[in-house]
Parts: structure tokens; sequence; C-alpha cells
């Protein structure tokens, strides 16, 4: 059971419900802002991956009793390898969606 809320007598009634433009308007927005968040979040992930990768390495470079400079050196070239795979497969991802976006609005 549904009830129309009551409102202020001073209030402007609106009725966006109704109006297909508004409704578009709100979901562009609605999916760009989705977007923008799934693109951060990537990024937060390439970077979490990124120093866990490198970092793992140096300990295991010290564990193994390796030379510390040496195995700062693994750690970092692992994570700069790390970074730049993780950022190629969000480029590659980007583009893959774009033009599968095209491709269905092609054919549609």
């Amino acid at each position: 059971m549904t009830h129309k809320p009551a409102t202020h007598p001073d209030q402007l009634a609106l009725d966006w419900e109704n109006d297909p433009a508004i409704e578009a308007m709100i979901e562009a927005r609605v999916a760009r802002r989705a977007e923008a968040a799934a693109f951060h979040w990537r990024l937060r992930l390439v970077a979490i991956e990124t120093c866990m990768m490198g970092s793992l390495v140096i300990i295991a470079g010290i564990a193994l009793h390796q030379q510390p400079l040496q195995a700062i050196r693994a750690g970092i070239l692992v994570a700069a390898a790390c970074c730049a795979s993780g950022m190629l497969l969000i480029g590659l991802s980007g583009a893959c969606g774009m033009v599968f976006s095209r491709l269905r609005q092609w054919r549609a």
C-alpha cells in the first residue's frame, strides 16, 4: 500500500515523474557518475596491486637473503611492470567498450 507523501502548502508541486525528458537527463547523469566512479575504482585497484606486488617481491628477496638493493630494484621493476600492465588493461577495456557500443548503435 503506497500513499502520496504530504507536501508543505508553500512547496511548488512539480510533476517530474511523468516527463520522459527529465527522466532521460537524470538517467544520463547517473550513468556518467557511475562510469566515473568505476574508472576511479579501477585506478585504485591498479595502485593497490602495484604496491602489493612490489612489496611482496622486496619482502621475498630479503627473506631469501638477497642483497637489499637488489631486492628493492627487483621490487621496483615488478611494480613498474604491474602498473604498466594495469593501465594498459584499463585502456584496452575502455576501448573495447567504446567499440562494442558503437557496433551496437550501428546495428540498431
